[in-house]
């Protein structure tokens, strides 16, 4: 990844994300309740938790898509103000990939550069097949890969236009053995760069070699927080069978 100098939107640019008591309602039911934590620079966190912990909606609110109900996040020194500024510095990749499968897979990353006023998208879109080991296959439509090729091409959509923030819901499902390793040495590679990444997942198998940092959500609620966690899968036993002491990340 090039340096913040020059990134699109370089005048905004942050080096950590910080959450503050973030509570998240809907309606009646509390999704999220005083989370806080912080992701620096050059950091993979982990998020992790079973199926309605909050998981997806923390990512929902770091990528601006949903307001906290309390509580709030800041990017660097900046509180979110939900502009596109800051929305341009933030890549998501998420259950659905966002691509179009009548499409190329050069034509979809040369629309997604264009969409983010990447200067000289057709270039852009060049770098990031290669980069996804599919440049041989770019003219090939969306529809005729396999999940994992499509799951590289939506990787290279998400951080076509640089962001700093890189959000991932659930990254590894679907993938072969050898396309999940090809996923953890692209986002080593991006955390070697200097980007923030949260990954959202339940593959402790993958991510026990990957994470910096995991936070554990359980009933929406911060049960506990390690740094260079080992062992994720007794570690995850161990904290989802005791008792939430109000212990917050």
């Amino acid at each position: 990844m090039s340096d913040a100098s020059s990134r699109p939107s370089a005048a905004l640019d942050f080096t950590d994300i910080s959450v503050e008591d973030v509570s998240r309602s809907f309606g009646r039911r509390r999704a999220l309740s005083r989370v806080s934590f912080r992701a620096a620079q050059g950091e993979i966190l982990g998020i992790l938790g079973p199926n309605g912990a909050g998981k997806s909606t923390l990512l929902g609110i770091l990528a601006t898509l949903l307001r906290p109900t309390a509580g709030r996040v800041c990017y660097g020194g900046m509180a979110d103000t939900g502009g596109a500024a800051l929305r341009g510095r933030i890549g998501v990749l998420g259950h659905d990939l966002f691509l179009y499968p009548e499409l190329t897979a050069r034509e979809n990353l040369e629309f997604f550069a264009r969409l983010h006023a990447v200067p000289e998208p057709a270039h852009a879109a060049d770098e990031a097949l290669e980069r996804a080991g599919l440049g041989a296959r770019g003219d090939e439509p969306v529809s005729t890969f396999s999940r994992g090729m499509r799951q590289r091409v939506a990787l290279e959509r998400a951080l076509i236009h640089q962001p700093r923030l890189l959000l991932l819901d659930e990254p590894f499902t679907g993938l072969d053995d050898a396309s999940a390793s090809a996923l953890v040495a692209r986002l080593r590679e991006l955390r070697q760069g200097g980007a923030i990444l949260v990954v959202a997942t339940h593959d402790l198998e993958v991510a026990d070699r990957l994470l910096d940092h995991a936070l554990f959500l359980r009933e929406g609620r911060a049960a506990a927080s390690i740094a260079q966690p080992k062992h994720l899968r007794s570690t995850y036993q161990d904290v989802m069978t005791r008792p939430i002491d109000g212990a917050r990340a």
